[in-house]
């Protein structure tokens, strides 16, 4: 039996990565494969520095669907991939690369992925990850000033002219299709007791 595939998706600061690790522990390290859509954005490196901030990374245009889709393709057909290592602050992949061994199931994460239609195509489990807007705003603010080197202007900037609007237009709207919607804070006993059956009918 092919590998499943979750996808867990939502808007910034939701909680998707903390969702997706907790349901790693909960099943083992040797039962899950994570894969992290943020690695997939665009290499930027063919455009000037000053002007990478610019692009609007909220749109699913930023994203490399196409290596995204093929790499959970091969990971469902049992090949290891090399997922890209992207540097944040200057907006390009480093060329360095973490290899990912398929296993029973396979977690993708991030804000756009059900936006992608050749990604979105591919899950068989899809899980919508809510959470209030101020506290999704908090997070993001945190993160990107300790993480990615940004202002607090940049990141309200950033936020109200393409966050908040992508998240209307590219994000919300597939709340209502998903198989399950979760909390940040919710309990993930029927989610791992789902893929706990599925793993035990693989093995």
């Amino acid at each position: 039996m092919r590998p499943f595939l979750i996808g867990i998706g939502g808007g910034t600061g939701s909680g998707k990565t903390t969702t997706a690790r907790r349901i790693a522990e909960c099943l083992g390290p040797d039962a899950v494969s994570l894969i992290d859509a943020d690695a997939y954005y665009r290499d930027l490196s063919h455009l000037p520095g000053e002007s990478r901030p610019a692009v609007n990374f909220d749109h699913p245009s930023a994203m490399d669907a196409e290596l995204l889709a093929e790499h959970l393709q091969r990971l469902r057909r049992g090949v290891p991939v090399d997922k890209p290592v992207y540097d944040f602050m200057r907006h390009i992949r480093t060329g360095a690369a973490i290899r990912i061994e398929p296993r029973p199931i396979i977690i993708a994460e991030g804000i756009l992925i059900f936006a992608l239609d050749a990604v979105r195509s591919l899950f068989d489990f899809r899980v919508y990850i809510d959470e209030d807007d101020d506290i999704r705003l908090l997070r993001r603010i945190l993160r990107d000033i300790s993480l990615r080197g940004r202002s607090f202007a940049a990141v309200a900037e950033q936020y109200l002219s393409t966050v908040r609007p992508m998240h209307r237009q590219f994000v919300e709207p597939y709340k209502a299709g998903a198989d399950m919607v979760l909390r940040s804070d919710d309990t993930l006993a029927a989610l791992v007791g789902l893929l706990k059956q599925r793993i035990a009918a693989v093995s």
